[in-house]
Protein backbone atom coordinates (compact mmCIF):
# COMPACT_ATOMS: atom_id res chain seq x y z
CA UNK A 1 0.00 0.00 0.00
CA UNK A 2 1.16 3.47 -0.25
CA UNK A 3 2.14 5.44 2.64
CA UNK A 4 -0.43 8.16 1.79
CA UNK A 5 -3.14 5.63 1.01
CA UNK A 6 -5.88 6.40 3.46
CA UNK A 7 -6.40 2.45 3.79
CA UNK A 8 -3.07 2.11 4.97
CA UNK A 9 -3.46 5.11 7.17
CA UNK A 10 -6.31 3.20 8.98
CA UNK A 11 -4.40 -0.08 9.24
CA UNK A 12 -1.70 1.50 10.81
CA UNK A 13 -3.69 3.80 12.99
CA UNK A 14 -5.67 0.26 14.29
CA UNK A 15 -2.37 -1.82 14.82
CA UNK A 16 -1.02 1.08 16.98
CA UNK A 17 -4.02 1.32 19.26
CA UNK A 18 -4.00 -2.22 19.86
CA UNK A 19 -0.59 -2.53 20.48
CA UNK A 20 -0.81 0.37 22.96
CA UNK A 21 -4.15 -1.28 24.39
CA UNK A 22 -2.04 -4.43 25.12
CA UNK A 23 1.15 -2.89 26.81
CA UNK A 24 -1.25 -0.60 29.14
CA UNK A 25 -3.42 -3.55 30.30
CA UNK A 26 -0.39 -5.69 30.65
CA UNK A 27 1.32 -2.97 32.89
CA UNK A 28 -2.00 -2.66 34.75
CA UNK A 29 -2.16 -6.32 35.80
CA UNK A 30 1.48 -6.57 36.40
CA UNK A 31 1.39 -3.46 38.74
CA UNK A 32 -1.85 -4.15 40.32
CA UNK A 33 -0.83 -5.65 43.06
CA UNK A 34 1.76 -3.07 43.52
CA UNK A 35 -0.86 -0.18 43.29
CA UNK A 36 -2.36 -2.27 45.92
CA UNK A 37 0.39 -2.44 48.19
CA UNK A 38 0.93 1.19 47.79
CA UNK A 39 -2.39 2.01 48.49
CA UNK A 40 -2.40 0.20 51.91
CA UNK A 41 0.38 1.85 52.63
CA UNK A 42 -0.72 5.06 52.48
CA UNK A 43 -3.86 4.48 54.48
CA UNK A 44 -1.97 3.14 56.96
CA UNK A 45 -0.03 6.75 56.90
CA UNK A 46 -3.21 8.65 57.41
CA UNK A 47 -4.06 6.76 60.43
CA UNK A 48 -0.91 7.21 62.17
CA UNK A 49 -0.59 11.06 61.35
CA UNK A 50 -4.54 11.75 62.32
CA UNK A 51 -4.55 8.87 65.56
CA UNK A 52 -1.15 11.53 66.64
CA UNK A 53 1.00 8.11 67.57
CA UNK A 54 3.36 9.70 64.78
CA UNK A 55 4.28 13.19 64.40
CA UNK A 56 5.06 12.88 60.82
CA UNK A 57 4.32 9.46 59.26
CA UNK A 58 5.79 10.29 55.97
CA UNK A 59 9.24 9.92 57.30
CA UNK A 60 8.37 6.46 58.47
CA UNK A 61 9.76 3.65 56.04
CA UNK A 62 7.48 0.20 55.85
CA UNK A 63 9.30 -1.58 58.71
CA UNK A 64 8.42 1.72 60.71
CA UNK A 65 4.91 2.14 59.50
CA UNK A 66 4.60 -1.74 60.21
CA UNK A 67 5.59 -1.01 63.60
CA UNK A 68 3.56 1.56 64.92
CA UNK A 69 0.69 0.34 62.58
CA UNK A 70 0.66 -2.82 65.26
CA UNK A 71 -0.46 -0.31 67.64
CA UNK A 72 -4.05 -0.40 65.86
CA UNK A 73 -6.64 -2.47 65.42
CA UNK A 74 -9.70 -2.42 63.15
CA UNK A 75 -12.75 -2.93 63.97
CA UNK A 76 -16.51 -3.27 62.53
CA UNK A 77 -19.36 -2.08 63.62
CA UNK A 78 -23.00 -2.59 62.40
CA UNK A 79 -24.12 1.33 62.15
CA UNK A 80 -28.12 0.76 62.60
CA UNK A 81 -27.73 -1.45 66.11
CA UNK A 82 -24.68 1.15 67.23
CA UNK A 83 -22.49 -1.91 67.93
CA UNK A 84 -19.49 -3.96 67.12
CA UNK A 85 -19.82 -6.87 64.44
CA UNK A 86 -18.20 -10.08 63.81
CA UNK A 87 -20.28 -10.97 61.02
CA UNK A 88 -17.25 -9.76 58.65
CA UNK A 89 -13.42 -10.10 58.47
CA UNK A 90 -12.22 -6.66 59.32
CA UNK A 91 -8.78 -7.02 57.28
CA UNK A 92 -10.54 -7.86 54.40
CA UNK A 93 -14.05 -5.65 54.40
CA UNK A 94 -13.89 -1.92 52.11
CA UNK A 95 -16.35 0.10 53.16
CA UNK A 96 -15.94 2.39 50.41
CA UNK A 97 -17.25 -0.83 48.06
CA UNK A 98 -19.34 -2.19 50.40
CA UNK A 99 -21.14 1.29 49.95
CA UNK A 100 -21.90 0.94 46.41
CA UNK A 101 -23.11 -2.86 46.64
CA UNK A 102 -26.88 -2.99 47.59
CA UNK A 103 -26.50 -6.09 49.77
CA UNK A 104 -24.36 -4.23 51.69
CA UNK A 105 -25.22 -0.76 52.06
CA UNK A 106 -28.70 1.72 52.28
CA UNK A 107 -29.73 4.41 50.68
CA UNK A 108 -30.24 7.27 52.23
CA UNK A 109 -33.26 9.79 51.73
CA UNK A 110 -32.45 12.96 50.44
CA UNK A 111 -33.78 14.51 53.97
CA UNK A 112 -31.48 12.43 55.90
CA UNK A 113 -28.59 12.95 53.65
CA UNK A 114 -26.69 15.65 54.90
CA UNK A 115 -23.40 14.55 53.80
CA UNK A 116 -24.86 14.11 50.18
CA UNK A 117 -23.42 10.67 49.96
CA UNK A 118 -26.62 8.90 48.32
CA UNK A 119 -26.08 5.50 49.89
CA UNK A 120 -23.90 4.21 52.99
CA UNK A 121 -22.31 1.07 53.94
CA UNK A 122 -24.04 -0.89 56.49
CA UNK A 123 -21.22 -1.79 58.39
CA UNK A 124 -18.17 0.67 59.16
CA UNK A 125 -14.88 -0.10 59.96
CA UNK A 126 -12.90 1.98 62.92
CA UNK A 127 -9.56 1.70 64.08
CA UNK A 128 -8.44 1.57 67.70
CA UNK A 129 -5.70 1.89 69.88
CA UNK A 130 -6.17 0.58 73.84
CA UNK A 131 -3.84 0.14 76.59
CA UNK A 132 -4.82 -3.07 77.99
CA UNK A 133 -8.52 -2.94 77.71
CA UNK A 134 -8.61 0.77 77.87
CA UNK A 135 -9.26 2.75 74.63
CA UNK A 136 -6.96 5.08 73.80
CA UNK A 137 -7.92 6.48 70.60
CA UNK A 138 -10.76 6.04 68.35
CA UNK A 139 -10.35 6.30 64.62
CA UNK A 140 -13.19 7.04 62.30
CA UNK A 141 -13.71 7.39 59.03
CA UNK A 142 -15.82 9.77 57.93
CA UNK A 143 -16.56 11.52 53.92
CA UNK A 144 -19.43 13.91 51.96
CA UNK A 145 -19.40 15.70 49.21
CA UNK A 146 -17.52 19.04 49.62
CA UNK A 147 -17.85 21.64 46.12
CA UNK A 148 -16.23 19.51 43.50
CA UNK A 149 -15.68 16.00 45.15
CA UNK A 150 -16.39 13.61 47.88
CA UNK A 151 -13.92 14.03 50.96
CA UNK A 152 -12.56 11.29 51.96
CA UNK A 153 -10.93 10.95 55.82
CA UNK A 154 -10.29 10.45 59.49
CA UNK A 155 -11.15 11.46 62.45
CA UNK A 156 -9.44 10.60 65.73
CA UNK A 157 -11.03 10.75 69.28
CA UNK A 158 -9.72 10.25 72.65
CA UNK A 159 -10.15 7.82 74.83
CA UNK A 160 -13.31 10.08 76.29
CA UNK A 161 -14.78 9.95 72.82
CA UNK A 162 -15.61 13.54 72.79
CA UNK A 163 -12.13 14.80 72.28
CA UNK A 164 -10.82 15.54 69.13
CA UNK A 165 -7.08 14.49 68.36
CA UNK A 166 -6.41 14.79 64.69
CA UNK A 167 -8.93 15.45 61.45
CA UNK A 168 -7.32 14.89 58.00
CA UNK A 169 -8.29 13.43 54.61
CA UNK A 170 -6.63 10.97 52.14
CA UNK A 171 -8.31 11.88 49.21
CA UNK A 172 -10.16 14.84 47.54
CA UNK A 173 -10.59 17.24 44.30
CA UNK A 174 -11.10 20.33 46.21
CA UNK A 175 -9.81 23.35 44.12
CA UNK A 176 -6.27 23.80 45.13
CA UNK A 177 -5.46 26.95 47.55
CA UNK A 178 -9.20 27.22 48.36
CA UNK A 179 -11.09 24.20 49.32
CA UNK A 180 -7.95 22.41 49.23
CA UNK A 181 -6.69 24.05 52.16
CA UNK A 182 -8.35 21.14 54.11
CA UNK A 183 -4.98 19.34 53.36
CA UNK A 184 -3.12 22.71 55.46
CA UNK A 185 -1.47 21.65 58.55
CA UNK A 186 -2.14 24.66 59.74
CA UNK A 187 -6.44 24.14 59.52
CA UNK A 188 -5.78 20.48 60.38
CA UNK A 189 -4.06 21.49 63.57
CA UNK A 190 -7.30 23.83 64.97
CA UNK A 191 -9.47 20.65 65.13
CA UNK A 192 -7.30 19.46 67.92
CA UNK A 193 -8.92 19.66 70.92
CA UNK A 194 -12.24 20.64 69.77
CA UNK A 195 -15.32 19.03 72.13
CA UNK A 196 -17.84 17.03 69.87
CA UNK A 197 -20.49 17.50 72.46
CA UNK A 198 -22.24 19.33 75.48
CA UNK A 199 -22.40 18.14 79.25
CA UNK A 200 -25.81 17.35 77.67
CA UNK A 201 -24.80 15.17 74.82
CA UNK A 202 -25.74 17.49 72.22
CA UNK A 203 -23.67 17.34 69.20
CA UNK A 204 -22.42 20.92 69.07
CA UNK A 205 -19.09 20.83 66.63
CA UNK A 206 -19.47 23.16 63.44
CA UNK A 207 -17.09 24.15 61.27
CA UNK A 208 -18.11 27.87 61.00
CA UNK A 209 -17.88 30.17 57.75
CA UNK A 210 -15.57 32.75 59.52
CA UNK A 211 -13.28 32.87 62.66
CA UNK A 212 -13.76 31.02 66.00
CA UNK A 213 -14.24 33.96 68.61
CA UNK A 214 -11.93 32.78 71.29
CA UNK A 215 -13.83 34.48 74.00
CA UNK A 216 -16.85 32.65 73.18
CA UNK A 217 -18.86 30.31 74.86
CA UNK A 218 -18.96 27.69 71.81
CA UNK A 219 -15.44 28.35 70.95
CA UNK A 220 -14.36 24.50 72.53
CA UNK A 221 -16.96 22.95 69.71
CA UNK A 222 -16.10 25.53 66.41
CA UNK A 223 -13.61 25.07 64.16
CA UNK A 224 -12.26 28.11 61.71
CA UNK A 225 -13.77 27.90 57.84
CA UNK A 226 -11.85 27.67 55.44
CA UNK A 227 -11.14 31.53 53.91
CA UNK A 228 -13.16 31.93 50.13
CA UNK A 229 -14.26 28.11 49.90
CA UNK A 230 -17.53 28.51 51.42
CA UNK A 231 -18.79 25.23 49.94
CA UNK A 232 -16.25 23.08 50.82
CA UNK A 233 -16.34 24.64 54.40
CA UNK A 234 -20.21 23.54 54.67
CA UNK A 235 -19.40 20.09 53.09
CA UNK A 236 -16.63 19.74 55.71
CA UNK A 237 -19.25 20.68 58.46
CA UNK A 238 -21.79 18.61 57.06
CA UNK A 239 -19.92 15.40 56.64
CA UNK A 240 -18.57 15.45 60.19
CA UNK A 241 -21.81 16.23 61.43
CA UNK A 242 -23.69 13.53 59.57
CA UNK A 243 -21.12 11.00 60.93
CA UNK A 244 -21.26 11.67 64.72
CA UNK A 245 -25.20 12.16 64.39
CA UNK A 246 -28.11 9.08 64.30
CA UNK A 247 -27.54 7.86 60.63
CA UNK A 248 -23.37 7.56 61.80
CA UNK A 249 -21.55 6.63 64.52
CA UNK A 250 -23.66 8.44 67.06
CA UNK A 251 -25.51 5.43 68.66
CA UNK A 252 -22.22 3.46 68.51
CA UNK A 253 -20.50 6.38 70.31
CA UNK A 254 -23.42 6.78 73.27
CA UNK A 255 -23.17 2.54 73.88
CA UNK A 256 -19.57 2.69 73.63
CA UNK A 257 -19.48 4.90 76.37
CA UNK A 258 -22.18 3.32 78.40
CA UNK A 259 -20.50 -0.33 77.85
CA UNK A 260 -22.96 -1.65 75.76
CA UNK A 261 -21.16 -1.59 72.34
CA UNK A 262 -20.64 -5.05 72.60
CA UNK A 263 -22.80 -7.54 70.03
Amino acid sequence: MANDSIKKTLVVTVVLCLVCSVLVSGAAVVLRDRQQDNAHLDMQRNILSISGLVDDASTLDRSQIDTQFSRITARLVDLSEGKYSSALNPDSYDQRAAATNPSLSRSLPSQRDQASIRRQAKVAKVYEVREGQTLQTLILPVHGYGLWSTLYGYLALSGDLNTVVGFGFYEHAETPGLGGEVDNPVWRATWQGKKLFDDQGQLQITVLKGHVDPTSAQAPYQVDGLSGASMTTRGVNNLVRFWLAEDGFGPFLANLKQGSAQP
